[in-house]
């Protein structure tokens, strides 16, 4: 008995051994890795590192387009009601606040060497409280671009991943409305009022069966792809057919995860191309859509 319990001790030892020797493996392993994440850490190279950027200008080409942060919220400078989707100066901020180059060159040409003089993009940031600071991209040399921090004076060569952002259309920067899944399963009530006269059809009313059949049709074939102003002005909303003389409105009351919602969907003239211009809800965004759809809607023949 006391042989095998010396025989457990020794055991046990063993085991105890193991497993110091496997924590203290462990805790080297870590140490060498983190060591070797702040030697990477260090190697990386930064044409820029801002802190809290609140301006973004940039030219590609002709096009210049400008973007200011005001109380949280970016807006774009040319036309602050337009709906601007705030993830994309934000990924601006991302990409160029803090810039990461494939290396920095030294006794280097001169900046028209590198096409630097006529760049090919120039953006702009401005920190709180600072002045601007401006990078210019010349030249390409394989996968990269030449880029001159003119605070700096310094030359890198930078991915040309950064700039890709730089040839969006402002159609890409847009955000649009949502719009509500509508079909004839929950369409409880569309109302139309057009030159003071009221059309109802109501779900309730097995008589209206087939009109809200066609209406959902309608609503459910909408598509908010196409848009004729961003942020229209009123003294602009007759020319679209949307002003409250002219306006045909259509409020939908339907039901989304039975919550009953409100639609409200204003209709405007024909463009003469087959669509006609539509606003929905409080939105300032002027969209086409085809005739043949806002028939459907109004529940009227072509």
């Amino acid at each position: 008995m006391e042989r095998k319990q010396k025989q457990l001790w020794i055991l046990l030892g063993i085991l105890l051994l193991l497993l110091a020797g496997w924590l203290g493996l462990r805790k080297f392993n870590q140490k060498q890795e983190e060591e070797q994440e702040a030697k990477d850490a260090e190697a990386v190279v930064y044409a820029t590192d801002l802190k809290n950027v609140e301006a973004v200008r940039y030219e590609a080409g002709e096009d210049v387009f400008s973007f200011e942060k005001q109380d949280g919220n970016w807006t774009y400078t040319q036309d602050p009601d337009f709906p601007l989707k705030q993830s994309f100066p934000e990924g601006l901020v991302l990409t160029f606040g803090k810039l990461t180059a494939d290396r920095e060159l030294s006794d280097g040409d001169k900046p028209e060497d590198y096409g630097l003089t006529e760049p090919a993009y120039t953006v702009w940031l401005r920190e709180s409280g600072g002045e601007d600071v401006c990078l210019n991209f010349g030249n390409m040399t394989g996968d990269c671009y030449y880029m001159r921090n003119e605070n700096t004076g310094k030359i890198y060569t930078v991915s040309s991943t950064a700039v890709q952002s730089l040839d969006s259309t402002l159609e890409s920067m847009a955000q649009l409305d949502e719009y509500p899944n509508i079909g004839s399963g929950n369409l409880k009530k569309e109302v139309i009022r057009q030159n003071g006269k009221e059309t109802v059809y109501d779900s309730e009313n097995e008589e209206d069966e087939l009109h809200i059949a066609s209406v959902a049709g309608g609503l459910g074939a909408v598509s908010l792809d196409t848009v004729a102003d961003y942020s229209v002005e009123d003294e602009a909303l007759s020319g679209f057919g949307l002003d409250g003389e002219s306006h045909i409105t259509v409020e939908a009351t339907y039901t989304e995860q039975e919550e009953e919602k409100l639609l409200t969907l204003y209709i405007g003239k024909e463009d003469g191309n087959g669509n006609r211009y539509v606003m929905l809800n409080e939105s300032r965004i002027v969209y086409l859509i085809k005739t043949e759809v806002c028939n459907n809607i109004l529940n009227v023949e072509e």
